[in-house]
């Protein structure tokens, strides 16, 4: 969440300067991160081997966040009923074209005329509007620099580390003193050099600034040792969540077993059950307070009647890859009780 505060700080102020629709970069980067997956880029990972697996198909979370977007997230009315977002193609558009890994500098929006489902892998298309360029840039920028506080916090970088990173820092302006200082140089640059002719864009130098220090995270970051038992332990805690809801299914007696399952699992039933009573048709959905909640959803019901497997398994992707790192971890924490 902080991360996505960030980018829309940066975004929003490159927008402003630029002339574009400000409201419009708010709101593709407010979005940008929805659906990601608990534990960053290693969870995504460890869902897309469980969407390979049991669903024979991709996850990357781009793709995933237009998914939430489009289906997951709801907003009730002044009639306290939940619906669909149903946002704007723009919005929708910069979400899933966001994808920042790839290095490139001189952005521009896509010329061709293509529906969205046509996005099969992240990076495939630039966004079609400036304002989807200008966030796909500050969400670089924006993690780039945040990552190394982080990592400065949590002790990863040693004396040379810190004085190669500050050599790099520096390069273009000798007054750096920290990440802050970097990222605003950088919104300022991108502000004195985007044009409609160049593109949304930095200059040579301090692209090739940007590409130095997030090479440098990779190398002392991204792939330091450290983080291979934190590795280890995300890919258990999502395992084992999206293997004990597997258990509990049962084709048209699923609501049963889950019940059954509640005085092991309390909390992580609970919450799963209300998950598919907002996604669920109403009428298999049991009498009570889950009937009433699913009752209050006028929402598409994309899981309908949970009449197969696979229906089961995407409900179980999709409430798992809206967690956030913590919830997911008081939930595993509830299966080692015994």
């Amino acid at each position: 969440m902080e991360h996505v505060a960030h980018v829309e700080s940066v975004s929003s102020t490159i927008a402003r300067r630029l002339g574009l629709n400000e409201e419009l970069t708010k709101a593709i980067s407010m979005g940008h991160d929805l659906g990601h997956a608990p534990f960053g880029h290693q969870g995504e990972s460890v869902i897309k081997k469980l969407c390979n697996k049991y669903l024979n198909q991709s996850f990357w979370h781009e793709q995933n966040g237009l998914r939430f977007v489009d289906k997951v997230d709801l907003l009730e009315d002044n009639y306290k009923s939940f619906k669909n977002l149903n946002l704007t193609y723009a919005v929708r558009d910069g979400i899933i074209s966001h994808c920042g890994e790839v290095d490139e500098n001189g952005i521009f929006p896509r010329s061709i005329d293509i529906s969205i489902d046509d996005f099969n892998e992240a990076g495939k298309y630039q966004a079609v509007t400036w304002e989807g360029c200008v966030v796909k840039i500050a969400d670089k920028i924006a993690y780039v620099g945040r990552d190394i506080e982080d990592a400065m916090n949590l002790g990863f970088l040693d004396q040379t580390a810190q004085n190669t990173l500050l050599r790099m820092a520096q390069a273009n302006d000798q007054n750096v003193l920290n990440t802050t200082v970097i990222m605003h140089n950088m919104i300022i640059d991108i502000c004195n050099n985007s044009s409609p002719k160049n593109g949304i864009c930095l200059s040579h130098k301090f692209n090739q600034q940007l590409k130095d220090i997030k090479a440098f995270n990779y190398e002392h970051i991204y792939n330091h040792p450290r983080l291979e038992p934190f590795k280890h332990y995300s890919e258990l805690v999502i395992t084992q969540i999206f293997e004990s809801l597997l258990t509990m299914y049962d084709g048209k007696h699923t609501w049963s077993m889950l019940n059954e399952n509640r005085c092991f699992t309390p909390q992580l039933v609970d919450s799963f059950e209300k998950w598919l009573a907002r996604y669920c048709n109403v009428s298999i959905v049991p009498n009570g307070e889950l009937k009433d909640l699913a009752l209050s959803c006028t929402n598409e019901k994309i899981y309908k009647n949970l009449e197969t497997k696979e229906l089961y398994i995407q409900a179980i992707i999709d409430y798992i890859s809206g967690m956030t790192d913590r919830f997911a971890i008081v939930l595993f924490n509830e299966l080692l009780q015994f």
